[in-house]
C-alpha cells in the first residue's frame, strides 16, 4: 500500500503536468481548427454539424475537442475538455473568421464587406460562359473510359483507405465534359481548397502585374524589414518560396504554421515577424507564411476602399465565378494560404484561365508572361516541383523521371491543397481536371487517376 502511494505521489503530478502542457500547447489549435471548421462547413459549405464532426474532426487529436454551433448568432465554438475555448463567427460574403487577439465585437463591427453582385450564368449557354454541360462528345474521346475512371475515383477499391472523393470535373478543349459528386455535394456546393488558395493569390498578383501596378522584383514592402537583413527579400522570392525566412510547415505538432492559422489574429504580420534563416534565393522551402505575407502586401497595395471587392471584380466575376469566398483572419486580411471556398466548376474555371494563357474570351486577365513565370520551376526545388505558388511536374534536373506524378506529362501543373484537393492543368492534352475530397495519406492515387484520364483523350 505504501509503495502504491509513493508511485501515485510521483505519477499524479507528472500526469497533471502533461495534461496542462497538452492543453496549453495543443488545446488552442484543436479548438480553433474545430470551431473554424464547423463554422465554415456549415455556413459556407452548407454542410451539417454532424457531417463535419464525423469527417473533418473525427481523427485524433481533433476528436478530443467538443464543438457546437450557435445558429442565432451564426457562430461555432470549440474546447478541449472544457479548456482552450475558441470561437469562429460568420459574416455574409466573408465566410468565417476565428476570433483571436481581437474582440468579436471589433471584428463584427468592421466595415469589411464584399460586393455580392455576382455574374449571371445562362442555363442555355455552355460552360464556362454559362452553366450548360457539353451535349456532344468530341472526336477521339473515350467517354466511357473517362466515366469509368471518374466513378472509380469515388470507390478506390484497390486501397484499404477510403478515397473520400467529393467532386470531380473534367474539362477538355474548354468544354465541361463530365462531372460527378458524392452524396451531399453537387455542382453548386462550395468546397474548401486549402492550399489551392495559394495559386489564387498568385492570380491576384497576376492581375496587378497586368495593370502594371506592382513590381515583384523590388524589395517586398513589409514594415520593419528595411531595418535588418530582410530588407533585400523581394516579392518574387516570397512568391517562389525562396525568401530564406524561418518557417516550420508542420501540422502534426505545434509549429509556426499551426500557430499562425489557429492562434494569430494577423497572419501576415505573424509570418513577417519571423527572422531570416538563409540568404534569399539560396534555398526553397514551402511556407504558408510566405503566402500570408503576400496577402498582407496585396491588401496594403490595393487599399482598404477596394480590397474586399478586388478579387471578385477583377478576377472571379470576369471568368463567371459565382461561388468563391476567401475568408479573412481576425485582422481582416484574406488568408491567402488556405481559406478559399468554391464549387468544383469554379475551381475548374481558374485552371482553364491559366490553360488559356491568362485570357478569357478576348480579355487578358493576367498576361501570358505571368502564366509562364508562375509555372517556371524554382531552381532549388529538388524535383522541379514548384513555381510561383503553383506545383509543377517538371522533374529533377537531368532525371525528369524523378517527378511528382511519374506517369503524367512534365508540362502538367497544379493547384494542390490539403487532403487531396487538386486542380490539374495539362496543356499537352488540353485538359483541366478538378478533384476534391478528404482523403487521408495514401488514400488516393493522383498519378493513376490523372494518367488514366489523359489516356482517355486524343493526343
Amino acid at each position: 500500500m505504501k509503495t502504491l502511494k509513493k508511485i501515485l505521489v510521483i505519477l499524479v503530478p507528472i500526469l497533471l503536468g502533461a495534461f496542462v502542457y497538452f492543453i496549453i500547447q495543443f488545446g488552442p489549435i484543436i479548438s480553433g481548427f474545430g470551431a473554424k471548421g464547423v463554422c465554415s462547413c456549415v455556413y459556407v459549405g452548407h454542410r451539417t454539424v454532424q457531417s463535419t464532426i464525423e469527417n473533418e474532426l473525427s481523427a485524433f487529436p481533433l476528436s478530443l475537442g467538443t464543438f457546437e454551433l450557435n445558429e442565432s448568432e451564426k457562430s461555432a465554438t470549440g474546447s478541449v475538455f472544457g479548456f482552450a475555448k475558441a470561437k469562429a463567427i460568420y459574416r455574409e460574403g466573408l465566410g468565417c473568421t476565428l476570433v483571436r487577439e481581437i474582440s468579436e465585437q471589433e471584428i463584427r463591427s468592421s466595415k469589411n464587406r464584399v460586393d455580392l453582385k455576382l455574374p449571371i450564368l445562362n442555363d442555355s449557354v455552355y460552360w464556362p460562359q454559362g452553366s450548360r454541360m457539353a451535349d456532344t462528345i468530341p472526336t477521339g474521346i473515350n467517354f466511357e473510359k473517362i466515366k469509368s475512371v471518374v466513378l472509380a475515383s469515388f470507390e478506390n477499391s484497390h486501397s484499404e483507405i477510403p478515397a473520400n472523393t467529393r467532386g470531380v470535373v473534367v474539362i477538355y478543349n474548354g468544354q465541361l465534359l463530365y462531372e460527378q459528386y458524392a452524396p451531399g455535394f453537387d455542382k453548386d456546393v462550395r468546397q474548401l481548397g486549402w492550399s489551392m488558395t495559394k495559386s489564387v493569390t498568385n492570380m491576384l498578383y497576376g492581375v496587378l502585374d497586368q495593370k502594371s501596378m506592382f513590381d515583384i522584383y523590388q524589395p517586398a514592402p513589409v514594415k520593419g524589414w528595411e531595418l535588418d537583413d530582410r530588407k533585400n527579400i523581394t516579392t518574387d522570392q516570397l512568391l517562389r518560396m525562396s525568401s530564406g525566412l524561418f518557417w516550420d510547415e508542420v501540422y502534426s505538432n505545434v509549429s509556426t504554421a499551426t500557430n499562425m492559422l489557429y492562434t494569430s489574429a494577423n497572419m501576415g504580420e505573424f509570418a513577417s515577424a519571423q527572422k531570416a534563416n538563409a540568404k534569399p534565393d539560396s534555398q526553397w522551402y514551402y511556407s504558408s507564411g510566405s503566402t500570408n505575407i503576400l496577402s498582407q502586401i496585396l491588401r496594403e497595395k490595393i487599399g482598404e476602399d477596394y480590397y474586399y471587392q478586388f478579387a471578385q471584380k477583377e478576377l472571379f466575376s470576369k471568368i463567371g465565378i459565382r461561388t468563391a469566398v476567401i475568408e479573412p483572419d481576425a485582422g481582416g486580411t484574406h488568408v491567402g494560404s488556405s481559406y478559399m471556398w468554391a464549387s468544383a466548376r469554379d475551381w475548374a474555371r481558374l485552371g482553364q484561365l491559366y490553360l488559356n494563357g491568362g485570357t478569357w474570351f478576348g480579355e487578358q486577365i493576367v498576361s501570358s508572361e505571368w502564366v509562364k513565370y508562375s509555372i517556371t520551376p524554382v531552381s532549388m526545388s529538388p524535383k522541379g516541383e514548384y513555381g510561383a505558388q503553383w506545383w509543377l511536374n517538371v522533374g529533377e534536373k537531368g532525371n525528369e523521371a524523378n517527378r511528382l506524378l511519374p506517369d503524367v506529362p512534365t508540362d502538367m501543373y497544379m493547384m494542390d491543397g490539403y487532403e487531396g484537393q487538386r486542380v490539374f492543368v495539362v496543356p499537352s492534352s488540353n485538359l483541366v481536371v478538378v478533384r476534391l475530397g478528404q482523403n487521408k495519406r495514401g488514400g488516393f492515387d493522383h498519378n493513376s487517376f490523372l494518367s488514366s484520364l489523359i489516356n482517355s483523350v486524343e493526343k
